[in-house]
C-alpha cells in the first residue's frame, strides 16, 4: 500500500508538471506539424538531425508564432533574438537566419545588443538638429576658429530643412551611405526638392535645385557627418571621397557689355526713385569687391576716411582691415546725410537693409542684366580685374578680405600707400568698363562721432 501511494503521488506529480510546462514531451525537429500543435503558452526546441542548437519556435496567448534563437555572447551573456513570425518566414528560412546569427555570434558579434542599438540610433533629422543646437551655442569653430555667424547658422539651417532632412531625414545617421550621398546630389541638382516656401523676413521664397546648391549642401552635410563622428554617433563619414560638381557661381565675371548694363540699371534705379542707400550700396561692391553682407553691415565708426581705410571688427575670417579707393570713399560720402549709424541704412527701421535682394533684383531687371549675376559676381569680378591688372594674389586677398591675405594694422601702416594705390587702379578700371568719369578730388575728412 505504502508503494501503492508513492507511486500515485509520483504519478500526480509528473501529470501536474506535464499540465504546467510550456515544453512538448518530446523535442522535435521544427516543420510546420511542430508549429501548427503549439498551444499557448508553449514553446517548441529544435532537435534531431540537422537541428540548430538554441533556435525555437514560441507561441504566445493568440494564434501568431514567433522564432526565436537563444545564445551567449563571448562575454557569457545570454541573449534572447527575434528572427521573425511564422508566416512571414517558414520553419526551414527561419533556421536559416538561425544558423547565420549563431555564426555571427561565434565571430564576436552580439546581433541582439545591436538590434538594440540601431532602435536608439539618432536619424538625420535628429542629427542635424544636434549640430545647429551645438553650432547656435557657439560650440562649433570655423577653420578660423570662430563660431559661426547668424547669417551663415541661417543658411545651413535653410539647405537642412529644404533639402537635406526632405531626402535624408528618416535615414538613420549611421546607416547611410555614400550611394545614398550620391542619390542625394542628383536629387538636389535635378530639382526634386524646388519648393515655395513662406519666410518671416522675405515672404515667399523660391527653393531650387542646381549644381551648386547640390555642392554647397553636400558641403554642409559632410560638416555635419564630421560631428557626428567626432562625437561617436558614426563611425565614418560617409560624404568623404563623394565627386561632386564644382560651384559655378564663383567662376562667373561681368563681361565688358555687362559692366555697361549694370551702370545703366543704377541711373533707371535713380530715375524710378529706387531707395538711395540700396543704390549706393550696389555701386560700392562693384567698387570694393566686398561681401554684400560685410557692406549692408558697415558702420560709420568702421571708417577711416582721412586715411582711406575700413576695419571691420567681425567677418568670416575674423577682424579686417581694408583699403578704400577715392571712388569707393566718394560712395560713402554721399551718405553721410542721412544721419544713420549705419552707412548703408534700411529704408524702415534701424537695421540692417535685409531687402537688398530684392533692390538687387530691380537694378537686374531694369536693363536685363543677366539672372546669374548676382552681388558676389562683382566680388568675383573685382578680385579678376585686379589679376588682369597684374596684381599679386596677396594684394588681391588683402583688398577684398581672404583669409589668406589677411592683414593686421601694422601691415596696412607699412604698406598702405601700395595697397591703396591698388585700390585705386581697380576701382578706376571698374569706372572705365562702366563708362564713367574717375574721380579726382581727394576725399573729405569724416566728422567725428562717438
Amino acid at each position: 500500500m505504502a508503494l501503492m501511494g508513492c507511486y500515485l503521488v509520483a504519478s500526480n506529480r509528473i501529470a501536474t508538471r506535464a499540465k504546467h510546462s510550456t515544453m512538448p514531451d518530446e523535442p522535435k525537429r521544427i516543420g510546420l506539424r511542430e508549429v501548427r500543435a503549439l498551444g499557448p503558452g508553449q514553446i517548441v526546441w529544435d532537435a534531431g538531425k540537422g537541428a540548430v542548437a538554441g533556435f525555437c519556435a514560441r507561441r504566445q496567448r493568440g494564434p501568431a508564432v514567433t522564432y526565436y534563437v537563444k545564445y551567449r555572447t563571448l562575454n557569457n551573456r545570454q541573449r534572447w533574438l527575434v528572427i521573425g513570425k511564422h508566416g512571414t518566414l517558414t520553419p526551414e528560412e527561419a533556421r536559416a537566419k538561425a544558423k547565420l546569427i549563431l555564426g555571427s555570434v561565434i565571430g564576436g558579434s552580439d546581433p541582439a545588443e545591436e538590434k538594440r542599438a540601431a532602435r536608439k540610433a539618432k536619424t538625420v533629422t535628429e542629427l542635424c538638429d544636434l549640430y545647429l543646437a551645438d553650432a547656435e551655442s557657439g560650440n562649433l569653430l570655423t577653420k578660423s576658429n570662430v563660431p559661426k555667424k547668424a547669417s551663415t547658422l541661417a543658411t545651413d539651417r535653410g539647405r537642412i530643412e529644404r533639402h537635406i532632412k526632405p531626402l535624408l531625414g528618416r535615414t538613420t545617421a549611421a546607416a547611410v551611405t555614400q550611394e545614398d550621398i550620391q542619390r542625394f546630389i542628383h536629387a538636389v541638382t535635378t530639382g526634386e526638392t524646388a519648393s515655395q516656401v513662406k519666410t518671416k523676413k522675405h515672404g515667399l521664397a523660391r527653393v531650387r535645385g542646381g549644381k551648386g546648391t547640390a555642392s554647397r549642401t553636400v558641403g554642409l552635410l559632410g560638416a555635419i557627418f564630421s560631428y557626428a563622428v567626432n562625437n561617436r554617433i558614426c563611425h565614418h563619414n560617409p560624404v568623404r571621397g563623394v565627386r561632386r560638381s564644382a560651384d559655378g557661381q564663383r567662376k562667373r565675371r561681368l563681361g565688358d557689355s555687362e559692366y555697361v548694363t549694370f551702370a545703366a540699371g543704377l541711373r533707371e534705379g535713380e530715375l524710378r526713385g529706387t531707395w538711395p542707400p540700396a543704390l549706393a550700396a550696389a555701386r560700392f561692391l562693384a567698387l570694393t569687391g566686398w561681401h554684400s553682407g560685410e557692406a549692408l553691415a558697415l558702420k560709420w565708426s568702421d571708417l577711416d576716411l582721412t586715411r582711406r581705410t575700413a576695419r571691420l571688427p567681425d567677418t568670416k575670417t575674423g577682424q579686417s582691415i581694408r583699403p578704400l579707393s577715392i571712388a569707393a570713399c566718394e560712395v560713402l560720402r554721399q551718405m553721410l546725410p542721412l544721419a544713420s549709424e549705419l552707412v548703408f541704412p534700411a529704408s524702415r527701421g534701424d537695421g540692417r537693409m535685409i531687402g537688398f535682394p530684392k533692390f538687387w533684383a530691380r537694378i537686374a531687371k531694369f536693363r536685363a542684366l543677366p539672372s546669374d549675376v548676382t552681388p558676389h559676381v562683382l566680388r568675383h569680378s573685382f578680385a579678376s580685374l585686379a589679376a588682369d591688372l597684374g596684381y599679386t594674389e596677396l594684394t588681391i586677398a588683402a583688398l577684398v578680405g581672404h583669409k589668406s591675405g589677411s592683414i593686421t594694422s601694422r601691415y596696412v601702416h607699412s604698406a598702405d600707400v601700395v595697397l591703396l594705390a591698388a585700390a585705386d587702379a581697380v576701382a578706376n578700371r571698374t569706372l572705365d568698363l562702366m563708362g564713367e568719369t574717375k574721380p579726382e578730388a581727394d576725399v573729405l575728412p569724416l566728422r567725428a562721432r562717438q
